[in-house]
């Protein structure tokens, strides 16, 4: 088997078996690309079947000198689980990457917008250009429901269930969830739809595709993040910006607000509860609200 076969068979694997979404697989596929562009550098001829520790030990050892540490542990998982998948196919034996260490990195803390700073933004966009509606409702989707950008731009018309107060999103892995949307979100969702969306030529293939561009195609992921950096540069916040921030701001403002961990965890469609405690460093005011409201000896 050689390199471009074996990266062939594990996107397969992983779009197929795994439910992985495109852009996941070819990550993947990117973060090993780099292990083979380092063994033809080094005129390193040898197998995915063949490779050992050692040649693995070195390639770390070279990327640790450009890469940071959260990308060295992003490489080094997804070479693990592409050595595993070569086991399950009876390929190797062992898993070259089994003594390899992950570098321990802090957990990052997202940015996140204060409701002032996100009504800012929103009042930067500009409402007399035709995509101006659209923009001001895409804000407002990523804020009020904490969609991901790709749950976004795969936003159905058939996923809007406005009478029952939800919209049905596929996330990871093609996973679906039901979200709840607020009526502030849904109007302008609906306004969006009515007056503007309406006046585009749909393309067959995305006609119930929510978010359209102006030649009735579906939204890119690039196009959303310029969306928000022109409005991040557009508006007088110093903070650094991008689609995800709604998001993070989304999570961080409800459990604020004492919303309940897990159900933000089924809200933002995380497998493991971990992953949504990153949203614990609520400010010390919230804090101190909770031990002089809840704690038995508050009064003492």
């Amino acid at each position: 088997m050689n390199w471009k076969q074996a990266i062939g068979d594990f996107n397969n694997y992983l779009l197929i078996e795994r439910g992985l979404s495109k852009n996941s697989a070819v990550n993947y596929s990117l973060d090993i690309q780099k292990l083979i562009n380092f063994l033809e550098i080094n005129s390193i001829d040898i197998s995915p079947e063949k490779i050992d520790t050692k040649i693995i030990q070195q390639f770390i050892y070279e990327i640790a000198k450009i890469l940071n540490q959260r990308t060295q542990s992003r490489i080094i998982s997804g070479l693990k689980s592409f050595f595993n998948y070569l086991i399950f196919e009876g390929y190797r034996e062992n898993n070259p990457m089994e003594l390899i260490e992950t570098p321990k990195i802090g957990r990052k803390l997202p940015d996140t917008l204060s409701l002032e700073e996100i009504d800012e933004l929103i009042g930067c966009i500009d409402l007399s250009v035709t995509e101006g509606e659209r923009n001001k409702a895409i804000i407002e989707t990523l804020y009020g429901c904490g969609l991901r950008v790709t749950e976004l731009i795969n936003l159905k018309l058939s996923d809007l269930y406005f009478k029952e107060g939800f919209i049905q999103v596929t996330g990871k892995g093609n996973k679906q969830r039901f979200v709840p949307i607020g009526n502030i979100t849904q109007n302008y969702i609906s306004e969006y739809i009515s007056n503007t969306r309406g006046n585009v030529p749909f393309k067959k293939e995305d006609q119930d595709i929510v978010f359209l561009n102006r030649r009735g195609n579906s939204l890119t992921r690039a196009m959303i993040f310029t969306i928000v950096k022109n409005l991040s540069v557009t508006s007088n916040i110093n903070k650094k910006i991008s689609p995800h921030t709604f998001r993070h701001s989304f999570a961080t403002h409800l459990l604020e607000n004492g919303a309940d961990l897990r159900a933000i965890q089924q809200m933002l469609g995380h497998e493991s509860i971990t992953t949504t405690e990153i949203y614990m460093h609520v400010d010390k005011s919230h804090l101190k609200e909770v031990i002089t409201s809840f704690h038995p000896r508050r009064n003492y």
